[in-house]
């Protein structure tokens, strides 16, 4: 399991120079992240209820690179995540493959999973896990269906 941990202090000037070189800080819109029913469809605001605090947290998680590779499709109580490969960036690629590298954004993507889920927890919204992929339409070039949140009525 690969991990990168920051140590240290910030400088005597306050600065963030490290984060605003790697633009720790910038995060993809909610629209190009959550779909509602099939991708292209992104999830109105408001739509997703008692998930919309769930899905902040989501969209705030860490990924390496600021990729920020996961998708979710939600279809009726079912969030659907995926995976959106960044093109030349891990699995696949050269560098990667030579140096036995770990899939980096499988990664990430488990990491936003378990945002999910400690936040749905933390919440009081109750759900599992399940391996059932849908017919969202075309998943488009380099998309993989990962899991689905199966949500328990209230």
């Amino acid at each position: 399991m690969p991990a990168v941990v920051s140590l240290g202090a910030r400088g005597d000037d306050g600065s963030k120079r490290i984060r605003e070189r790697e633009a720790g800080g910038r995060r993809l819109s909610a629209s190009s992240l959550f779909f509602a029913d099939r991708f292209g469809e992104p999830l109105a605001e408001g739509a997703a209820g008692d998930y919309a605090a769930v899905l902040e947290g989501v969209r705030m998680a860490p990924s390496a690179s600021n990729k920020q590779p996961w998708r979710i499709v939600r279809r009726g109580r079912d969030w659907h995540f995926y995976l959106q490969r960044t093109k030349g960036y891990g699995k696949g690629s050269a560098i990667f493959v030579m140096l036995r590298l770990a899939d980096l954004q499988r990664v990430d993507l488990g990491i936003a999973m378990c945002h999910f889920e400690l936040a749905a927890r933390e919440l009081g919204l109750e759900g599992a896990w399940a391996l059932d992929e849908p017919a969202v339409g075309p998943l488009g070039r380099g998309v993989e269906y990962t899991a689905t949140w199966r949500a328990q009525p209230a």
